[in-house]
């Protein structure tokens, strides 16, 4: 669905680029969880794919059409929710009447099985809202939108812990094999279980690229006693009952995957874990 070629970005003349020759592929049908340190380019990641920036070199391409054009046909199909924006002095129903025209896929049983799950309706009036409130309402209108790419940068920051939940139980009724999901978050613990593919990015490149599946087909999730041995472990994070761990999976165990756990690994022993995969 998305292929990325080459990326080079930087925000003025003189200044570092924030992207330098990034590349990457996603396909259609899954929840990518986009994570990375402060810094590396995350956000900026979601503005170029969705077209609002344009690279200095290389493209997107998306459905095999350069995203730079911004043809309607294309931006119609996509829409990205910030980490932070403003909405207008409007009740929400008179917000989806002015914008819903755009997206010609747009789902009224959508918004409101969406605003059911979230406690809210349409005639919420938008400027009186909280922050918390402001964002479950734009991302109502972001599902119902109902196009095949959707980008959601800290989507859970501001909201409460119900709210938290809702908003997994949301994201997982949206979806479908034509749909694909891109949530950019350092909340990592309000979207494991909702992914299906991990991507970390650093440096202006992949350190991880794999579905959530041969993660945990590849790699074993465990806690460990303070005076148990870590001499096999690929990575070791103190934890309230001694140490976290990571270990092959050499015995095709089953554990859940520790998201956090595993981009600290990720970081700290990128050659070790990127040796897991290649073989």
């Amino acid at each position: 669905m998305i292929e990325v070629d080459k990326l080079l970005f930087g925000y003025g003349k003189g200044k570092s680029k924030i992207l330098d020759g990034f590349s990457m592929k996603l396909n259609k049908g899954s929840v990518y969880g986009l994570l990375g340190r402060n810094g590396t380019g995350k956000s900026t990641l979601l503005y170029l794919l969705v077209g609002l920036l344009r690279p200095q070199s290389g493209r997107v391409l998306y459905r095999g059409v350069d995203v730079g054009l911004r043809y309607p046909m294309t931006l119609q199909d996509m829409f990205l929710v910030p980490e932070e924006f403003a909405l207008p002095g409007l009740s929400l129903k008179q917000y989806v009447k002015l914008n819903a025209t755009f997206y010609p896929n747009f789902s009224y049983e959508l918004l409101k099985s969406c605003l059911n799950n979230f406690d809210m309706d349409e005639n919420v009036h938008l400027g009186e809202l909280s922050m918390g409130q402001k964002k479950k309402a734009f991302m109502c209108f972001a599902l119902a939108a109902n196009t095949s790419l959707l980008m959601m940068d800290e989507p859970s920051n501001g909201l409460d812990i119900p709210s938290k939940s809702q908003f997994r139980k949301v994201i997982a009724a949206g979806m479908s094999d034509e749909k694909t999901v891109i949530i950019s978050t350092h909340q990592v613990r309000d979207i494991d279980s909702l992914l299906d593919h991990v991507l970390v990015m650093d440096d202006s490149r992949l350190l991880l690229d794999e579905p959530v599946a041969r993660i945990c087909d590849k790699l074993y999730f465990g806690e460990q006693g303070v005076n148990e041995p870590i001499e096999d472990a690929l990575y070791v994070q103190p934890s309230m009952l001694g140490n976290s761990v990571i270990l092959r999976n050499e015995h095709h165990e089953d554990s859940m995957m520790n998201l956090e756990l595993l981009f600290n690994a990720v970081l700290a022993e990128r050659e070790k874990l990127q040796d897991v995969f290649k073989s």
